[in-house]
């Protein structure tokens, strides 16, 4: 009762947050302005191709609302209070390092203290304002995913705006058509641009079996790695395919859903390779 309540608490403090405001009403203009405004005017609502676009750009919209969603009212993963640190520990890191002055508590491996949700996230990646929420172990998944549905729909819009663009005919004569396409135009290429690149970002981060956060240590591993002579390789890498798994899960059928996530564990143990 108490974590529906907490789950509750974080929902309604989402719900009050500008940037998340603005990330919902970013995507209900996008959506009417290519629906309603761009496939409107090139092919018509009422055709059959029209009609189709709109359908195919709706569940898109929709798929990545609910991905959002998921991501900005999961619980990022919070330590277990019954975790207590082992001191065989295969993974090679002292107690002291693994000890969290702020919320008094052992942490896990691959565990950060977030300063704005004033508490420690497992395996925590970055604090996004846009969700108002950690990502960490629990709504990774559901992060990429909304930000691939984002991603393939601004590729989408952006299409629909170019033969929009060519294929039919303005009146750039009149100011404000021609201030609101550039505006239009502007922005859908800045969400292509900024999106897509984290996108990509995140693609190489889960190849990888790397958080935001572990990537920023490794590039130093990696200076000292290099002037020693040695080869550096992640200790969470386990391979492109069983990492992504790790993220996505085992069946390929499911990776899109942003609830499908039996596969986790508790967040606390992690194979090292290293070992």
């Amino acid at each position: 009762m108490a974590r529906r309540r907490g789950v509750a608490a974080a929902v309604a403090a989402a719900a009050t947050s500008p940037a998340l405001v603005a990330a919902v009403s970013l995507m209900a203009l996008v959506y009417y302005y290519t629906v309603f405004i761009l496939l409107d005017h090139w092919l018509g609502l009422g055709t059959t191709a029209g009609a189709a676009h709109a359908a195919a750009f709706s569940l898109l919209l929709a798929a990545c609302f609910f991905s959002f969603l998921c991501a900005a009212a999961a619980d990022p993963g919070s330590v277990p209070s019954a975790f207590s640190p082992d001191a065989e520990d295969p993974q090679g890191q002292g107690l002291k390092s693994r000890y969290c002055d702020k919320c008094c508590i052992y942490k896990p491996a691959r565990t950060h203290h977030c300063k704005v949700c004033k508490r420690c996230i497992l395996k925590m990646d970055h604090h996004c304002v846009w969700i108002n929420n950690c990502v960490g172990y629990t709504n990774y998944k559901a992060f990429i995913i909304c930000v691939l549905n984002a991603t393939i729909g601004s590729l989408y819009s952006s299409v629909i705006f170019v033969c929009d663009l060519l294929r039919t005919e303005h009146d750039f004569r009149i100011h404000y058509v021609k201030i609101i396409h550039i505006l239009a135009g502007a922005v859908l290429f800045s969400l292509c641009l900024t999106i897509g690149s984290l996108l990509c970002w995140h693609i190489y981060l889960i190849c990888h079996n790397m958080t935001t956060i572990e990537y920023r240590e490794a590039v130093r591993a990696k200076w000292l790695a290099k002037k020693s002579g040695q080869k550096y390789r992640h200790r969470f890498d386990q391979g492109t395919r069983k990492n992504i798994q790790m993220i996505m899960g085992p069946n390929v059928f499911c990776w899109l859903c942003p609830t499908a996530t039996g596969h986790l564990k508790d967040g606390t143990e992690f194979q090292n390779t290293n070992n």
